[in-house]
């Protein structure tokens, strides 16, 4: 996997660097700004070797408010196939939504204080680079705080519960495992999920995003 990484602390800019390529991935750049993560990643893909997945800081020079954000947009709207990883200290609503407006596919939210077990991190950046969605808890839960009801109050407590595991990137037989269900239980509850919420008999995995993002509170 090949990861490029934008973070002004240069502590922490080299201990996930180093951290990624002890676990065997490549690093293609380590930079402190967004400018310069742009310019990196036009470079890889100019020469063939474009990166799976970026970790971006969203407070960086030279406002440090959301120059991570507007490049993580811009990067986005540029190569929609690339993974995207928020990696901030703060939860932003208005910058989760906006980035997850696009596409949730391959897109992740974590906080730095809450990423306690460096496998959890690394299998996070895999799992984004593979297209898959990886949300920290604390934002799916004031995301939700911040959604409408969109159908949702239709959902059972329990679907409600899936539902939210969804939202943090959990396959159905990850979350049989941490609600003790069996794996046809799990199904069973998603697919009574796409009924209530109305969802278009689509491709599966389309149905999932679009469930996760109602209940986020993010515009289709």
């Amino acid at each position: 996997m090949r990861v490029a990484i934008a973070e002004d602390s240069a502590v922490l800019r080299d201990g996930l660097a180093a951290l990624v390529e002890r676990r065997g991935h490549t690093v293609v750049a380590a930079v402190a700004d967004g400018v310069s993560l742009e310019q990196e990643v036009a470079l890889r893909y100019a020469a063939g070797e474009p990166p799976d997945v970026v970790v971006v800081d969203i407070r960086m020079p030279p406002t440090f408010t959301d120059e991570g954000l507007r490049s993580a947009l811009a990067l986005r709207a540029a190569h929609p196939d690339l993974g995207v990883l928020l990696f901030s200290q703060y939860v932003e609503t208005r910058y989760a939504g906006r980035l997850l407006a696009g596409s949730s596919r391959g897109v992740g939210y974590l906080l730095k204080d809450r990423v306690a077990d460096v496998g959890d991190f690394l299998d996070a950046l895999v799992r984004i680079a593979d297209g898959q969605t990886v949300l920290d808890p604390e934002v799916v839960s004031q995301l939700m705080g911040a959604s409408h009801d969109d159908g949702l109050s239709r959902l059972t407590d329990r679907e409600r519960e899936v539902l939210g595991l969804m939202a943090q990137g959990r396959s159905n037989g990850a979350i049989a495992d941490l609600l003790f269900l069996s794996y046809g239980a799990v199904e069973k509850n998603v697919a009574s999920i796409f009924t209530k919420l109305d969802l278009p008999q689509d491709a599966a995995d389309h149905r999932r995003v679009l469930a996760v993002l109602r209940y986020l509170g993010v515009p289709e």
